[in-house]
């Protein structure tokens, strides 16, 4: 081989090395994204509640006896004085007869002694009456006065008491429940049925003791029907039993509603959300966290240059699927949520594959 052809060969060989040298450029790598949607409310927890009638009154039968019709069901609307049940009357019409003939008894016996008071007036005064017969009938007619005064008040008793045989509504409103049926024997007061105004309603649910013990007075509810999530307001606290049921231990709480969407029927199933004011605050999926000698972190995405980089993070909660970070990131940041382990400060990246929102 000629002494030209092998220095060319050499030279060649020389500047091949030099080019293997020279660095590749950097890959740019695809990632997955969150974005940073800060927080200021934390939930307390999701709870089943009901809608009910703020005021529910319970009726009665004011005098006793046998149920003879009932004549409402229940969820029926009635208005005020509409009849909802009535008792057997016999006893009470029976009781007005007798106090009826008691009174017209002493309206005749009232009436005799009125006569003969009148008598011995006149003859006392062409004094050929006893002032003592005259004093005598005088007070005969006063008794007798007074007995007609009874017997009117014993029947006005029993003509209420034949009223109050038939049980009527006091106001607007909707039949929720009946207590007694017909043909039922029932007491002076007994629980009959229960009638509650449907114009003012409330949210009414059970909530842990332990929950209820540490409310705050930020604390916001937020009510919605089950089947129709559409239909929702909010809520403040009414009312909060003031002792745990013994088997549950739970506290009866009630709501009074911001407004009453139409879904909001009396007995409508909802569910009670508890959202509580805290410092802002980050939810991410647990994928985006890398904790490294101790430390955690998240990658950040910078938009303009579209690269990343990583950021410490304090950690406040995490469980099997998201972490919840505090406010060191700000909101609509873009945090890379797969592939943490092969990436670099200032690595390139595109967001255009699978993004995640």
């Amino acid at each position: 081989m000629s002494a030209r052809l092998l220095a060319g060969l050499l030279a060649g060989l020389a500047l091949a090395g030099c080019g293997n040298d020279e660095p590749a450029p950097a890959a740019v790598r695809p990632v997955l994204y969150s974005e940073v949607q800060a927080q200021a409310e934390q939930s307390l927890g999701r709870f089943a509640g009901i809608i009910q009638a703020r005021y529910e009154t319970t009726l009665g039968f004011r005098v006793g006896g046998r149920i003879a019709q009932r004549l409402v069901d229940v969820g029926t609307e009635v208005k005020a004085g509409t009849r909802l049940a009535t008792l057997d009357p016999t006893d009470q019409q029976n009781e007005l007869r007798a106090s009826q003939g008691e009174l017209a008894r002493s309206e005749a016996q009232w009436i005799n002694a009125q006569a003969n008071a009148r008598r011995q007036q006149e003859l006392f005064d062409r004094g050929v009456g006893a002032k003592a017969t005259l004093e005598q009938a005088q007070t005969e007619l006063k008794t007798l006065a007074a007995a007609r005064d009874q017997a009117a008040s014993r029947v006005q008793q029993s003509s209420d008491r034949l009223g109050y045989s038939t049980l009527s509504s006091d106001y607007d409103g909707v039949v929720t429940a009946w207590h007694a049926e017909a043909g039922q024997v029932v007491a002076a007061g007994q629980e009959v049925v229960t009638l509650a105004r449907p114009d003012v309603k409330e949210a009414v649910f059970d909530l842990p003791a332990n929950l209820a013990d540490a409310l705050s007075p930020d604390l916001r509810f937020e009510v919605a029907a089950q089947l129709d999530p559409d239909a929702r307001t909010t809520g403040t606290l009414r009312e909060i039993e003031p002792q745990a049921d013994s088997a549950t231990r739970t506290r009866r709480v009630r709501l009074t509603l911001a407004d009453t969407p139409p879904a909001f029927l009396l007995g409508t199933a909802v569910s009670v959300t508890l959202q509580q004011k805290v410092a802002p605050r980050s939810q991410l999926p647990l994928s985006a966290l890398q904790e490294v000698d101790g430390k955690t972190r998240v990658w950040v995405i910078d938009r303009q240059s579209m690269t990343v980089a990583p950021r410490e993070v304090t950690l406040l909660a995490r469980d099997e699927r998201s972490i919840t970070v505090d406010g060191q990131l700000q909101p609509g940041e873009r945090v890379v949520i797969a592939g943490l382990s092969e990436l670099k400060p200032g690595q390139a990246v595109k967001m255009d594959e699978g993004v995640q929102p």
